[in-house]
């Protein structure tokens, strides 16, 4: 059977301003990471150092960023939501983020300060389980809306932090704004989405920022490693808020010569891709179930700052299948002799499978001479996820779910 293919564009946006690329500021940055240090739970997830397929792939260097080990949650979406609140609790007991530590949060002061709020979101699963965690952590309440489809594995995994949670009839673009009418219709009610749109900014911005904390320990890992810039990022995007953290941090960080920046969707959800297909500058919406094994990817309408930074910053978009992530699974699980395993779920892996492709099969020489990648290419992956759902997990690495047409053969 023929498998689908990958597709890509090259980004021929019109730039705009570029007014939201201050939000992932170096100094913002550096208030997110300062924040997290002040956890108990927290160490720097590793950097994989992937050298040996590296020199298979043709690649000078290929680093991955390892989020399975952040804070006991198996993925990092708990930097963005615990900065969010945080902020959030900071501008209303009128405190510097500064002053708003770990320690402040979870005391007996806040109570006296702020009292409880009620915190909702939706989730496929990481970024539900991360509030939850935070909420739980903090004395604070949180609802969870994640959409149909979404495995009872997760759900339980959010269940245990004391989240009230459910999985509704819709998608996950309408379960966020199930969360956000209910959040309207709660006293102390708080919606923290890590997607943004006209009117619902702040604390988008702030998740971006805590998504940061993961760039900046990627930053120095690599310079500890002698690699004082990536020549090329690779990050997987669903609402764009991940990738635009990463993109902005990046291009912040080296402006004068900023690395090549690639952003990946599930092929279901891949409302960047459509809108830089469209090439117009304006963001596209995909509708529909939207199902994908990459869960985590699995949104369909970007968010309004991540796609100003996103189009003003990225080379290329690529709208992969499930197979692409699937064997960047089994790639990162099964390693060449002398590299470290990472387990990588779902969402987490599909930068795996997506440069292992474009270096590996002829169909993509074309985007692979746009890139530039060679044999001095550095590149830089984020694994943002491990075994998240271990059942899927083992289903795609011990099972061969998904397999590629190499496979098959």
């Amino acid at each position: 059977m023929q498998l689908p293919e990958m597709k890509w564009v090259l980004n021929k946006c019109p730039k705009s301003e570029d007014s939201n690329l201050p939000v992932m500021s170096l100094e913002n940055v550096a208030a997110a990471r300062a924040f997290h240090q002040g956890f108990p739970q927290y160490s720097v997830t590793p950097l994989a150092d992937l050298d040996a397929m590296a020199g298979r792939l043709g690649l000078g260097g290929l680093y991955v960023k390892d989020e399975s080990y952040r804070f006991g949650l198996n993925a990092f979406k708990v930097l963005g939501g615990s900065f969010a609140m945080a902020r959030y609790i900071a501008q209303q007991t009128g405190r510097d983020i500064a002053d708003t530590t770990f320690d402040y949060l979870t005391g007996d002061d806040l109570q006296k300060d702020f009292g409880q709020a009620t915190f909702f979101t939706a989730t496929d699963g990481n970024h539900g389980r991360g509030v939850a965690w935070a909420a739980n952590r903090l004395g604070q309440k949180a609802v969870v809306h994640m959409p149909k489809g979404s495995t009872q594995t997760r759900l339980e995994n959010i269940a245990k932090e004391g989240a009230e949670v459910t999985i509704e009839e819709l998608n996950y673009d309408d379960c966020v704004r199930l969360a956000a009418k209910e959040a309207d219709e709660t006293e102390h009610g708080v919606i923290v989405q890590d997607t943004a749109w006209d009117g619902y900014e702040e604390i988008p911005s702030w998740i971006m920022q805590g998504y940061g904390t993961m760039s900046s320990e990627a930053a120095e890992q690599l310079r500890a490693l002698e690699v004082n810039r990536p020549t090329h990022v690779f990050v997987q995007a669903g609402v764009g808020s991940l990738a635009s953290s990463v993109v902005g941090y990046f291009a912040n960080l080296f402006p004068g010569c900023p690395p090549t920046f690639v952003v990946m969707e599930a092929g279901a959800a891949d409302c960047l891709y459509q809108s830089a297909k469209a090439a117009d500058g304006e963001p596209r919406i995909v509708g529909g179930d939207l199902e994908t094994i990459m869960a985590g990817l699995a949104c369909g309408e970007p968010n309004t700052i991540g796609w100003d930074i996103l189009r003003n910053h990225v080379t290329a978009f690529v709208s992969c299948p499930d197979w692409v992530s699937a064997k960047g699974m089994r790639m990162l699980a099964a390693p060449l002799a002398g590299d470290p395993a990472v387990t990588s779920g779902e969402s987490g892996a599909v930068g795996m499978g997506v440069v292992s492709t474009i270096m590996e099969d002829p169909d993509y020489a074309d985007l692979k001479e746009a890139l530039g990648l060679d044999g001095s290419s550095r590149v830089l992956l984020f694994s943002t996820e491990g075994d998240t759902d271990p059942v899927r997990y083992r289903e795609v690495v011990w099972g061969g779910a998904y397999p590629t047409e190499d496979i098959e053969r």
